[in-house]
């Protein structure tokens, strides 16, 4: 397995001889308005920084070749922007979370679309959808429904993909069924001005690690739009602290792991 940190939420992973492309946004620096109130969000940071934040670290070209498929968690603009809809063939094998994303990625020309299920098979890999949470309390409804995919196949450790979800029982009990040997998580700890955090902040990858000792743990979902909270150095120092730096993997863009 080798897993690329691209930006964001944004991941090349190699599994079992198959090549993925995990929630593309792919757009220039710059392309689109903050997250807060001019796109319908509550007040947020950095309003006078356009997303993405950061350029991506290859070439478009280089990410997106020799995919074999494409899995979406979630149509939020940070996991799935108008630039991979333009990039992306139209015939690519497509996997999105409920047949609300799917009508929409088919409404874009997308035509080999699939709604990921708990027992999902492509080739001879099972995929697993899994719930998330993004946020909680009031923040769950407002950003709407999520999911994490659990990668499985007999020449490969068990990957877990959370997606973007703080940490809950949900979160748990996944762990506890599949027993994931490498798990990503989003922890930029993005956060609205009020409510709380929207993915995993440092306590939540904490619980994670708890959770999953002996696993290796991929932060991502950082410092790339506006409402990040949680740099890379202040996890590193966290996780140094905390004598965990050896589990928990804190990816630079463009930077890959192979397990």
């Amino acid at each position: 397995m080798d897993i690329k940190q691209i930006r964001n939420a944004t991941l090349v992973v190699q599994y079992a001889g198959k090549k993925f492309l995990i929630d593309p946004m792919l757009a220039e620096k710059g392309t689109y308005p903050p997250f807060g109130p001019q796109v319908g969000f509550p007040d947020a940071p950095r309003q006078d920084q356009n997303n993405p934040l950061v350029s991506l670290p290859t070439s478009l070209d280089n990410i997106i070749s020799d995919i074999d498929a494409v899995i979406v968690t979630h149509l939020h603009l940070d996991h799935w922007d108008d630039a991979a809809i333009e990039a992306l063939p139209k015939d690519i094998k497509l996997f999105v979370q409920n047949d609300e994303d799917a009508s929409a990625v088919r409404n874009v020309g997308f035509n080999n679309v699939e709604v990921l299920q708990e027992d999902t098979v492509f080739e001879d890999i099972q995929f697993i959808k899994t719930k998330g949470e993004h946020g909680r309390g009031p923040l769950v409804e407002l950003a709407g429904q999520v999911c994490g995919v659990v990668f499985k196949h007999p020449s490969e450790k068990t990957l877990y993909l959370a997606g973007d979800t703080v940490w809950y029982k949900g979160v748990q009990e996944v762990i506890e069924t599949h027993k994931p040997a490498i798990i990503v998580v989003a922890g930029g700890d993005n956060q609205f001005l009020e409510g709380g955090s929207l993915v995993m902040g440092k306590d939540d990858i904490y619980e994670v690690y708890k959770a999953a000792p002996s696993a290796k743990i991929i932060s991502n979902h950082m410092e790339a739009v506006n409402h990040w909270t949680l740099s890379r150095e202040e996890l590193k120092s966290f996780s140094q602290e905390k004598e965990i730096s050896d589990n928990i993997l804190v990816p630079d863009d463009g930077e890959s792991y192979s397990f």
